[in-house]
C-alpha cells in the first residue's frame, strides 16, 4: 500500500513538473505569440524600421529578434544602441520586456555592465552602445544590431554612419530599428530607402495585452491630437508650415526639464465670455521661473467651464501651487475678471493685462525664448501643444485660449522689465 502511495506521489510530481516545463516552454515560444507585425518580413532587407505606437511591443520585437539571429541565425556580433547608456541597459536588456527577458533560464545570457556586454553560452557577444557617445561605434564590427528609439537621437544620422561602417560581418548583416516616429529629416530619409523593410503598427494592435483603462483613457485623452496621433498612431505628423511652435521645440522644452526651485509661479488666465458646447475655452496657465531664469509650464487647466467653476478653480490652484499673482486678460470681462475671482479670495495677487497689441506681436518672443531652450514643460500638455505647433499668424481661426494663456503667463514671468535682463542679456 505504501509503495502504491508513493508511486502514485512519484507520478503526480512527474505529470506537473512535465507541465510547468510545457508552459515555460510555450510561455517562452515567441511565434506562437507574436502577431504577424512582430515576424521579420521577408525579402533581403538590410534593415527592419517598426514605426509603431506606444505599448506596440516594440521592445519584445526588438529582444526576440536579437534572440532568434543568436541562436538560429548564427550572429556573433551585435551591437545594441539606445538614447543613452541607461536606457540602453534599464530597456533593452534589464526591462520588462528586454533582452534578459525574453530568454528561458537555460539559454540566457550573462550581462556584465562594467564592460557593457552580453554574453550567450553559444559565444556570441551584443555591446551596449549610447547614441550620445557614437564615437564609441568606431573601431568594433558586427554581423547585426538592434537600434531602440531612433526618433529620439539628437544625432541620428551620424549614429547611423558610424554604424553602418561596423556592419561589416557575415553573410548579411542585418539592423532591427524600433521607434516611435517622429517628423525627422534622417527618419524621413530611411523611409526611402529600398533596403529598408518598414513594418507599422499602434498601440490598439496589441489591446489584449493592456489594461482595457489605459486604452479608453488613451482613446479619450490623445486620439484627436497631433500627439495621439504620432504616439499611439505612429504617424509622422508633418509640421504646419508657418508655425510659430513646431514639434521639435516642445520635445525638447520636456526633455530638458529638471525639477528645481521657483522663484516665481503665476497663474495666467485668459477668460472664455460665454459657456456652452460651442464657446471658447477658458484658458489656464500655471508657470513659473527658476532661480536661473528658465520658464516652467506646470500645468494646463483649460477647457469650458461655467464662470463659478474657472473662477473655482484658478483660486484654488492660486493656494495649491502657493502662486505670486493670478494674471488675467480682461479685453472682454473688464473689471468683472478681479471682482469675480475676489469674491472667492479679496486677498488674491491681481493683475489684469488687456491686449493692445496682435497676438503675433504678444506670441513672437515667447516662441523665440522656445527657440533659445528658455522654456520647459514639466509634463505633456497634448491639447495645449496642439495650439501651438497648429497656430499660424495671419491664417488660423478661431481663438487659441490655451496659447493665450501661456503667452500672458510667460511674458508675467520672463519679459517684464524687472526680469527681462536677466533673460536676454544671459
Amino acid at each position: 500500500m505504501i509503495h502504491k502511495t508513493a508511486l502514485t506521489q512519484f507520478r503526480a510530481a512527474l505529470h506537473r513538473e512535465k507541465e510547468r516545463r510545457k508552459k515555460v516552454e510555450d510561455f517562452y515560444a515567441w511565434e506562437r505569440h507574436a502577431r504577424d507585425n512582430q515576424l521579420p518580413p521577408p525579402g533581403t532587407w538590410h534593415a527592419w524600421l517598426i514605426l509603431a505606437g506606444r505599448g506596440f511591443g516594440k521592445t519584445r520585437t526588438g529582444a526576440e529578434t536579437v534572440r532568434m539571429w543568436v541562436h538560429d541565425k548564427g550572429y556573433r556580433h551585435l551591437a545594441l544602441i539606445g538614447e543613452t547608456e541607461l536606457e540602453t541597459r534599464h530597456v533593452m536588456v534589464e526591462g520588462s520586456s528586454g533582452l534578459l527577458s525574453v530568454h528561458p533560464p537555460r539559454e540566457r545570457p550573462l550581462y556584465e555592465s562594467s564592460k557593457r556586454q552580453i554574453l550567450w553560452p553559444n559565444g556570441a557577444v551584443a555591446t551596449c552602445f549610447s547614441a550620445t557617445a557614437y564615437e564609441q561605434l568606431r573601431g568594433p564590427q558586427f554581423d547585426g544590431a538592434w537600434i531602440d528609439e531612433l526618433a529620439k537621437f539628437r544625432e541620428s544620422d551620424k549614429v547611423w554612419d558610424q554604424l553602418m561602417f561596423g556592419l561589416r560581418l557575415g553573410a548579411a548583416p542585418r539592423v532591427i530599428i524600433t521607434t516611435t516616429p517622429r517628423p525627422t529629416p534622417f527618419l524621413k530619409q530611411l523611409l526611402k530607402d529600398p533596403n529598408v523593410a518598414v513594418t507599422r503598427g499602434s498601440t490598439f494592435d496589441n489591446a489584449q495585452n493592456l489594461a482595457p483603462p489605459f486604452l479608453t483613457h488613451m482613446e479619450r485623452q490623445y486620439g484627436d491630437t497631433c500627439l495621439g496621433r504620432q504616439e499611439l498612431y505612429a504617424e509622422i505628423v508633418e509640421e504646419t508650415k508657418g508655425s510659430l511652435w513646431n514639434r521639435v521645440l516642445i520635445e525638447r522644452a520636456k526633455a530638458d526639464f529638471k525639477k528645481g526651485a521657483l522663484q516665481r509661479i503665476v497663474i495666467a488666465v485668459d477668460p472664455a465670455v460665454t459657456n456652452g458646447p460651442k464657446s471658447d475655452e477658458t484658458g489656464i496657465i500655471v508657470a513659473g521661473l527658476t532661480q536661473e531664469g528658465i520658464g516652467v509650464i506646470l500645468e494646463d487647466l483649460s477647457g469650458r467651464f461655467a464662470t463659478h467653476s474657472w473662477v473655482q478653480s484658478v483660486v484654488a490652484n492660486y493656494h495649491h501651487w502657493k502662486a505670486d499673482r493670478v494674471v488675467a486678460e480682461v479685453n472682454m470681462g473688464g473689471d468683472l475678471v478681479e471682482q469675480l475671482l475676489r469674491v472667492h479670495d479679496p486677498s488674491l495677487s491681481y493683475k489684469g493685462v488687456r491686449a493692445t497689441r496682435g497676438k503675433v506681436v504678444r506670441a513672437e518672443p515667447i516662441a523665440a525664448l522656445y527657440e533659445q531652450g528658455k522654456v520647459w514643460h514639466a509634463s505633456t500638455f497634448p491639447h495645449l501643444e496642439e495650439q501651438l505647433c497648429s497656430y499660424v499668424p495671419g491664417q488660423s481661426y478661431g481663438s487659441p485660449d490655451r496659447l493665450d494663456a501661456l503667452v500672458w503667463a510667460l511674458t508675467d514671468l520672463m519679459l517684464t522689465p524687472s526680469f527681462s535682463g536677466q533673460i536676454w542679456g544671459s
